[in-house]
């Protein structure tokens, strides 16, 4: 690999263009990357895509169910051969997830197994293949998006906290056995609603309530993930947690 080859970075859990993870595609082409957009439908990554290239950046979308292990070895066979001019990825990041209260005793099995296999057990997919195809480089970053569930479950949220709790195991697993060769991995807990399509959507009361300032600001969350990725290895964070200045924790 030559310095003047672009480098490539992949963001798995893209939708809306006002969420997270499309405000990451954007800040990591914004930085230089080439980015491939990740995600389960065709439109929205395409639209993505097309922001990229219109603000002066690259990308390609590739749809990618993140729980199935063909679709998430395809995309990281793409991203460690991403075209001609452009580097093997560098930078990952797992961003996919669902949320929604249920009471507990209403919540069934096939609903509890279908946060996991999306909020964690697609996380073990992805970081398992980045880690296949970043180690033997000996130089990557991986960032895993998590929740203050990741730490405590609240009622009706148990289907999510124990999602979001093994996801936060597997980020201190693979930081702990492949940091000494290369390899950042950290976890980012989100603690607080993000202000972006799907709960200005869902959520306009909540919205309303919290007021100026009382949602996580989907550019400056990407902002954070973007400074992950350039710290230097004598100072790498393992976790870091972000909240408006308004959230009581």
């Amino acid at each position: 690999m030559t310095s003047s080859l672009k480098p490539t970075a992949v963001v798995v859990g893209v939708g809306a263009e006002q969420g997270l993870g499309a405000a990451l595609c954007r800040k990591f082409a914004s930085e230089g990357h080439h980015v491939l957009a990740a995600g389960r439908t065709r439109e929205k990554l395409d639209r993505v895509v097309a922001g990229l290239t219109a603000a002066g950046g690259s990308g390609e979308a590739v749809v990618t169910d993140a729980t199935k292990e063909a679709d998430v070895a395809r995309l990281f066979d793409r991203a460690l051969a991403p075209g001609e001019g452009l580097a093997p990825v560098d930078l990952v990041v797992f961003n996919a997830g669902n949320n929604r209260q249920v009471p507990f005793r209403d919540l069934d099995a096939a609903a509890f197994e279908d946060f996991w296999r999306v909020g964690c057990f697609g996380g073990f997919l992805v970081g398992r293949e980045a880690a296949r195809r970043l180690v033997p480089q000996g130089r990557g970053t991986v960032l895993f998006t998590g929740a203050s569930a990741s730490l405590r479950g609240r009622a009706g949220f148990a289907q999510f906290a124990a999602a979001k709790a093994g996801l936060r195991m597997i980020s201190q697993s693979m930081a702990r056995e492949f940091g000494p060769q290369g390899l950042h991995v950290a976890h980012v807990l989100i603690d607080g609603g993000i202000d972006g399509e799907r709960v200005r959507t869902l959520a306009p009361e909540r919205v309303k309530a919290l007021g100026e300032d009382g949602l996580l600001h989907i550019d400056a969350i990407a902002e954070t993930y973007w400074q992950l990725h350039r710290q230097h290895r004598s100072a790498w964070t393992q976790e870091v947690d972000l909240r408006p200045f308004k959230e009581s924790f």
